[in-house]
């Protein structure tokens, strides 16, 4: 099936997609900090550049979108069109946290995943999965954790 709009406006489109203060990065953000957490954002000198680091607790977020990185949840679905394209450049990106979450773990970072569908949920779930997060953080024996233990 042919796309429904021009090789210019999908550019264009797929231009505006962004990659950093995403919405669902906001909200953990913001709720992190409510809670007295100080962070950096975007260090461009670790691998990955991380969304949030915590300097303090040696402690790395990303804040995932799930269509990007496959999540398996209700959010992700490969696209009907150009279906090899999407599976080969999803399994790229999720090779590419792999290595990088790998490589931050070397440099002694806890790593910490948070799913955009996690940020969906009702005020609850976000406060259980900001709760879950926080005290994690606060572990310092834990080490490439995923937040997806809590209810999405």
């Amino acid at each position: 099936m042919a796309d429904i709009v021009s090789p210019a406006k999908r550019s264009q489109m797929m231009a505006g997609i962004k990659g950093k203060n995403t919405k669902p990065e906001l909200l953990v953000r913001r709720a992190l900090h409510r809670r007295g957490f100080r962070f950096r954002l975007h260090q461009r000198e670790l691998p990955g550049r991380p969304d949030i680091v915590l300097p303090r607790f040696k402690a790395a977020i990303f804040v995932n979108g799930c269509f990007w990185h496959g999540h398996s949840c209700k959010y992700f679905k490969l696209p009907a069109t150009n279906t090899e394209f999407w599976r080969k450049k999803i399994e790229a990106n999720q090779k590419r946290d792999a290595l990088k979450e790998a490589q931050l773990v070397d440099l002694g970072y806890r790593v910490f995943s948070v799913w955009e569908c996690q940020t969906r949920a009702g005020t609850n779930s976000i406060e259980a999965l900001i709760d879950k997060l926080t005290s994690d953080i606060r572990r310092p024996e834990l080490h490439d954790q995923d937040v997806s233990s809590v209810p999405s």
